[in-house]
């Protein structure tokens, strides 16, 4: 028993009780938001360092006899996605601060933002946690719950529209989830996953594929995979932010980690990982279309997010050690990119007034800092080489050509293929809004009858004006320069990091240091 394995559960919500009795003071309220979520930063480091060193850290909640009551878990994989969305929801609090998350959004109950943004990071540190499927469900319920508020700060209309889509879906999947938890008590008697994955292979073979589906459907809408991506390019880009960063670098990582636990915890031997293969190529290139298509950036990241998705899937689809491993280590890099690019994004508008593709020009030279802080991030999700989104592309490369079936090489191509494409769309929204001149942008806007809009050469006779903010908050420069430098050292830790998500896989696929870490016993 490890006591340290529920705080980074316990003190975002203990903070959060906090920050609502401090909603007079906002200073309190940032401190001890970023306190706590540097502290669970501290607290995810050790855990990744003992999971690695010692084994799966288990801690049992509840007065229950095992294995009745709810079990935490921390294992390498865990404990790995622990640790880089605790640093990433470290980095999205110090922006949002620099931001005037707290004060200068007029209209917007902004006292609420802290409590609600710290249950959000509590309910993700659960999901990574949680080692049966009750708690899991639990998990994505306060993540709901929290997402909702959040999306719908300061209620414009554009943000209840987005929020009832994003809402009415995920409770669909939520009911959807409730009842796979049914189904699965009522044929094995146990929700707790390490004995589900003693007692799954003994049902019929139907029964425990109808629950797979039930399950695969409930995590793939969360995850964002085509053709169930439909409700996640209209939500997220009406946000703040602070909020679109943070849900496009986790929450769909969160449905990707239950579909990865789940397929190799439960179902290690599953007929339908080529209908998971499919998925994963139409994820990526139907994903990868919409981003070339865009004219708004924040669209054009969220098509890009989506299509990065069906990298993750095609990775745990393989059902290999590879396979994990490239998953692992793609999902790490793209939670640090993603939130990255749309930081990168919020310091645009606030310097620009806009994120159409349409109005931006110029930017190269009125704000060199942004132009480095976009394209280091950009190049990285292209997957140009020696960065980590190479890397991680190359992994799963490797790992599709090993198990060389027809659907394995028409994913190495489809990956290659997205990659390409990437490049093209980040490559086209550097040139549009940092490479031309206002000018151009100008005539741009004339040649598709959208003067109406006032065009870039408008917006840059704004910032000459200084209309528009000319010098950004320290601190939101600095916590994007400190994520992308985060996402930097990925890179020139590869190596490490890599052994590390070979050994997790590895975990994965033998399945047994996982149910013997939480049932010693052997209890089946």
């Amino acid at each position: 028993m490890n006591l340290l394995v529920p705080l980074p559960v316990i003190l975002p919500l203990f903070a959060a009780g906090l920050n609502l009795m401090l909603h007079r003071r906002q200073v309190a309220q940032r401190v001890v938001s970023t306190l706590t979520l540097a502290t669970v930063v501290l607290l995810a480091a050790v855990l990744l360092v003992l999971a690695d060193r010692e084994g799966p850290q288990v801690m049992w909640i509840g007065a229950w006899p095992e294995p009745l009551g709810i079990s935490l878990v921390a294992d390498r994989v865990s404990a790995l996605m622990l640790l880089v969305s605790a640093t990433v929801t470290l980095a999205v609090m110090v922006f949002s601060i620099g931001q005037g998350m707290t004060s200068e959004d007029t209209g917007t109950p902004m006292s609420i933002y802290h409590p609600t943004f710290l249950v959000l990071v509590a309910g993700v540190a659960n999901a990574f946690l949680a080692g049966d499927l009750f708690n899991l469900f639990v998990s994505f319920e306060i993540l709901l719950f929290a997402s909702y508020v959040l999306l719908t700060l300061g209620g414009t209309g554009p943000r209840i529209r987005a929020g009832t889509i994003y809402v009415v879906v995920n409770m669909l999947s939520s009911m959807l989830f409730l009842a796979s938890v049914a189904a699965v008590y009522a044929a094995t008697g146990s929700l707790n996953l390490a004995q589900l994955s003693q007692r799954l292979g003994d049902l019929p073979e139907p029964v425990a594929l109808v629950l797979q589906l039930m399950l695969l459907v409930t995590f793939a809408i969360k995850a964002a995979v085509f053709p169930l991506s439909f409700w996640l390019p209209d939500s997220y880009p009406t946000a703040p932010t602070p909020v679109t960063a943070v849900f496009a670098g986790l929450l769909t990582k969160v449905g990707v980690y239950a579909i990865l636990r789940t397929q190799s915890l439960l179902f290690p031997d599953s007929p339908l990982q080529g209908l998971l293969l499919g998925a994963a190529l139409l994820t990526m290139i139907v994903g990868i279309l919409g981003a070339v298509a865009q004219s708004d950036l924040k669209r054009m990241l969220s098509f890009t997010l989506v299509s990065h998705i069906g990298y993750m899937v095609f990775g745990i689809g393989l059902a290999t050690v590879a396979g994990f491993s490239g998953a692992i280590y793609y999902v790490v890099h793209h939670i640090t990119i993603q939130t990255s690019l749309f930081l990168v994004l919020g310091l645009i508008e606030r310097r620009a007034g806009s994120s159409s593709l349409l109005r931006l020009g110029g930017l190269a030279r009125l704000a060199p800092l942004l132009g480095v802080l976009f394209f280091v991030p950009a190049m990285n999700l292209a997957g140009i080489p020696p960065m980590s989104g190479f890397l991680g592309k190359v992994g799963l490369i490797e790992a599709g050509l090993e198990v060389g079936t027809p659907l394995a090489y028409a994913l190495v191509g489809g990956g290659v293929l997205t990659s390409l494409l990437t490049l093209y769309a980040v490559a086209k929204a550097w040139n549009l809004a940092f490479w031309r001149t206002p000018e151009q942008a100008h005539e741009m806007v004339l040649s598709l009858r959208s003067a109406r809009d006032g065009g870039a050469r408008d917006l840059y006779e704004r910032l000459e004006a200084r209309d528009l903010p000319t010098r950004l908050p320290y601190s939101m420069t600095t916590s994007t320069a400190a994520l992308i430098a985060v996402s930097l050292g990925l890179t020139l830790a590869a190596g490490p990091l890599y052994g590390y998500t070979e050994r997790a896989a590895e975990d994965l696929k033998a399945r047994v240091v996982y149910v013997e870490a939480v049932l010693p016993g052997g209890s089946r």
